[in-house]
């Protein structure tokens, strides 16, 4: 079987609602098994993420984050994702570490505010100015076109730094917001419940440990949470963490993940807010890496 090298040239044959559709095919197949390592030296980790979905493969996706690499003028973060046949096991693909993380990443909460923001949504806050959240522009354009973006950031430099309109006031930006993405690493919450307004929707993507939060226990408790996985979010992201331990929010109040009924993961009223947890689990990595390898495949036909 060959063995395709399949590297950030691969970008140019993808399309976000391609993918959303092969998420959605995903989780229409039975449910993952997935197991995540990681080994630590000091401040630097070895992460290796492993998922199986019967059907469609399997996957190993091995990653080195390696802060000290700043300083050399090397990326901190390298790694390889490894796809595997669902049939003979065999290896079938060698698949660029960020782009596979870049398009499950966005792709995940690009799923869910297809499903939960209102169709008429325009201004779009974005709570960080990373890479997530300048993918996230990309994203969020293809079904929102006539979106109007701002962002926000603790150090002005690097909202500027995005080429979009600038917030100075987060909670201002907040209230006139018809959805709100955070991706930030944020061991506090940054958004307040008293700010929300009647039919915002939030994706929660940065917060990925027990310790990180985005938003705090009321904003929980205002909105209906979705989850992509229950199984990677609820005992796993202090999103959820902190507020089920206090009693804000209980582990039924999450609605929904997308191996339920969409008719069950969707906006019931214009008028309710609603939440969606991104977790980011293995098995959207599998999906999102069989999405890339199969539209790489068909480039030339």
């Amino acid at each position: 079987m060959t063995v395709e090298t399949i590297g950030q040239d691969a970008e140019r044959f993808l399309d976000w609602q391609g993918l959303t559709r092969a998420l959605e095919a995903g989780h229409r197949l039975p449910k993952a098994e997935i197991q995540d390592i990681f080994l630590y030296r000091r401040d630097d980790t070895l992460l290796d993420r492993a998922a199986w979905i019967d059907g469609l493969g399997s996957l190993v996706k091995i990653g080195t984050i390696v802060p000290g690499n700043a300083n050399r003028g090397k990326p901190t973060i390298n790694g390889i994702v490894n796809l595997f046949d669902d049939v003979t096991g065999e290896l079938t693909a060698l698949i660029d570490f960020h782009l596979v993380t870049k398009w499950k990443t966005a792709g995940d909460s690009l799923l869910s505010a297809s499903r939960l923001a209102r169709k008429d949504s325009r201004n779009i806050l974005l709570v960080g100015a990373g890479v997530v959240a300048q993918n996230m522009v990309q994203a969020y354009s293809s079904i929102f076109p006539e979106a109007r973006f701002t962002t926000w950031s603790r150090t002005r430099k690097t909202a500027e730094a995005m080429g979009l309109p600038v917030a100075d006031d987060l909670e201002a930006a907040v209230r006139a917001a018809d959805i709100i993405c955070c991706a930030t690493m944020a061991k506090a919450p940054l958004i307040k419940g008293d700010w929300l307004q009647p039919g915002q929707h939030l994706d929660l993507i940065g917060a990925y440990t027990p310790a990180m939060r985005e938003v705090d226990d009321h904003a929980m408790a205002r909105a209906r949470i979705f989850v992509d996985s229950r199984a990677t979010t609820i005992h796993h992201i202090g999103e959820l963490i902190d507020p089920i331990a206090s009693g804000a929010i209980g582990e039924a109040d999450v609605i929904a993940d997308f191996y339920d009924d969409p008719a069950l993961y969707s906006r019931r009223s214009e008028d309710e807010i609603t939440i969606a947890k991104n977790g980011g689990g293995a098995h959207l990595d599998l999906m999102t890496a069989t999405y890339i390898a199969e539209c790489w495949r068909r480039r030339k036909g």
